[in-house]
């Protein structure tokens, strides 16, 4: 199962399975920093010479915002033309999310709205009595701390260290995050989505002010058990 697929995701994804083991996709919006390698496992199941099984029979579920069909199809064709010839519902099950649950295998997974500025969603996936919270991107809302309430790790959006003149309803800092995670009563706080150009390690500080638990920057190739 597979939370988000931004840009370099797909490359790492096989060092760790091959694309025709996946039962299930989640994506949290349909922004390209979080979808923008579906298009490569589009063209991996469709192309590849010997698949274990036909794609077009057994398709891939893929839980995504309404209209993600449309959105992707649109990020894979290089043109209007070739969009007319490309259709992934012949591979892909494209299911709407709504607020709720779903199971997936040994996975119950929790869905509930976030505050982005597009459609938005976070996951609480639970199994064997552990859990695991998936902020997606968003501001610092309600939901996100219902959702998160006695999480055994929160992986949560902070960007920045400070909101200061920036859009509403973007993402949350490492101050902010911390506090979602403090007032849920989270376990472990994972902060990701750090930007580029951010402070990390004056993220990581903040949110170590207000969270006393365990917090950590998420580091590519890490693994984190749950």
């Amino acid at each position: 199962m597979v939370l988000d697929l931004g840009s370099g995701t797909f490359g790492k994804l096989q060092t760790h399975c091959s694309p025709f083991d996946l039962d299930a996709v989640f994506l949290s919006h349909l922004h390209l920093d979080h979808c923008a390698d579906f298009s490569a496992l589009t063209t991996y199941l469709r192309a590849h010479p010997e698949p274990p099984y036909s794609p077009y029979e057994r398709k891939l579920p893929v839980f995504a915002p309404e209209g993600a069909a449309d959105r992707l199809a649109n990020a894979h064709a290089a043109s209007r033309a070739e969009l007319d010839s490309v259709c992934l519902e012949n591979v892909f099950d494209f299911v709407p999310l709504r607020a709720g649950k779903i199971q997936v295998g040994p996975f119950d997974i929790t869905v509930a709205p976030m505050r982005h500025i597009c459609e938005a969603y976070a996951f609480r996936v639970e199994c064997e009595g552990r859990s695991l919270v998936f902020s997606g991107d968003t501001a610092p809302c309600p939901e996100l701390v219902e959702l998160s309430i006695g999480v055994d790790v929160l992986l949560a959006d902070a960007a920045w260290r400070d909101r200061g003149g920036r859009v509403d309803n973007l993402h949350m800092s490492g101050l902010e995050a911390a506090a979602i995670a403090a007032e849920a009563g989270a376990g472990r706080l994972l902060l990701t989505h750090v930007l580029p150009w951010s402070d990390r390690q004056g993220v990581l500080a903040d949110a170590t002010t207000v969270f006393p638990g365990r917090t950590v920057l998420v580091e590519q190739d890490a693994v984190y058990e749950v």
